[in-house]
């Protein structure tokens, strides 16, 4: 997949102009993306679209107008587009109230070592780098993953014939989540990009 380029960037006031329009088209996008683990968490599978829309959102947020600010942000969202025979996601740990947050966050420390994607019976890790600010014996609200899939596994989900199911392995919150239909053509159009 191709990652976002400085030309696609748009200034703040033009991004304001489209800004309802891109921002329901994606939400739209989402939808069949995000994908429910339990009470707490959810996983977003990203795209190029997503990331854009990640991008323009961050720079409208920070009212971020020096060019080598918008490279920073370019450069770091574009690890989140997916390469070849790869899907990118994003783990969010999703609690409202702060102090159950901050419990479970101690109780859920090294949830980003635990996830993996099986497909067809196979598994994959799902891995990422270590968050920025991160304290051991914790985990962070969010992490950026990718699982890097064998050839037959990506021709397999392409094929529209792929089983596939999220898990986690950690011993204080394991889950395992079939992917449904709508997700699975979703990674099919992203594996085919």
């Amino acid at each position: 997949m191709r990652t976002i380029e400085r030309s696609e960037i748009l200034p703040l006031g033009d991004y304001e102009t489209i800004r309802p329009h891109f921002r329901a088209r994606i939400i739209e996008e989402k939808r069949p993306r995000r994908v429910p683990l339990g009470e707490h968490l959810a996983v977003t599978f990203e795209n190029r679209d997503t990331v854009l829309l990640q991008i323009q959102e961050m720079l409208r947020t920070e009212r971020i107008t020096a060019e080598p600010a918008i490279a920073h942000e370019i450069t770091t969202y574009n690890d989140l587009v997916p390469g070849e025979n790869q899907l990118s996601l994003t783990l969010w740990v999703e609690i409202p109230d702060k102090p159950l947050r901050d419990r479970l966050l101690v109780e859920l420390a090294g949830l980003e070592d635990t996830v993996r994607l099986e497909v067809d019976g196979k598994s994959f890790d799902v891995k990422g780098p270590r968050p920025d600010g991160f304290m051991e014996g914790r985990t962070t609200a969010v992490h950026y993953l990718k699982v890097q899939l064998s050839p037959e596994a990506a021709a397999s989900i392409k094929s529209g014939k792929a089983a596939a199911a999220l898990v986690i392995d950690h011993a204080g919150h394991p889950l395992r989540v079939e992917l449904d239909r709508a997700t699975m053509a979703k990674l099919a159009e992203d594996l085919s990009t």
